[in-house]
C-alpha cells in the first residue's frame, strides 16, 4: 500500500499515526483500511474519513472512539481544506493519559492538517 503522506503525532504518551491516501473508490479505501489493520494489530483505534468525487461520497469512522471525537473531525478537516478522491487514516495506539473529548477532537484535526502541510 503507497499512501502519499505519513506522519506520527505523540499527545500525552498516546501516538497518532496519520496516513494520507489518494483514492477513487470505496474499495480503495477499504483495502487500504485492511493494510493498516494488519500492520497496526495492536492499536486500540483506526478512524478515518474519506471524500470521493464521483460518485459524490463521505464517510467519518471513529473505531471506538466517543462519537464524533474522531472521524468527524477527520472529514471536517477534508471539507474545509476542500479536497476530494482522499482518505486519511489515524492510527492510535492509547499511552494511558484520557485526553477528553477536546482534546481527542483537537487531536485528530491536527494530525490531519499535518498530512497537508509543508
Amino acid at each position: 500500500m503507497i499512501f502519499k503522506k505519513e506522519i506520527c503525532i505523540i499527545e500525552k504518551k498516546s501516538k497518532f499515526y496519520g496516513y494520507l491516501l489518494e483514492c477513487r473508490s470505496e474499495s480503495e479505501v477499504k483495502e487500504a483500511l485492511a493494510f493498516l489493520k494488519t500492520e497496526h494489530k495492536k492499536a486500540t483505534h483506526i478512524c478515518w474519513a474519506c471524500r470521493l468525487k464521483t460518485p459524490f461520497y463521505e464517510r467519518a469512522v471513529d473505531d471506538g472512539e466517543p462519537g464524533g471525537t474522531a472521524g468527524r473531525p477527520i472529514l471536517s478537516v477534508l471539507q474545509k481544506k476542500n479536497v476530494e478522491d482522499v482518505a486519511v487514516f489515524v492510527v492510535r495506539y492509547f499511552g494511558g493519559v484520557k485526553l477528553g473529548a477536546g482534546g481527542l477532537v483537537r487531536i485528530y484535526a491536527k494530525t490531519t492538517s499535518e498530512l497537508f502541510n509543508n
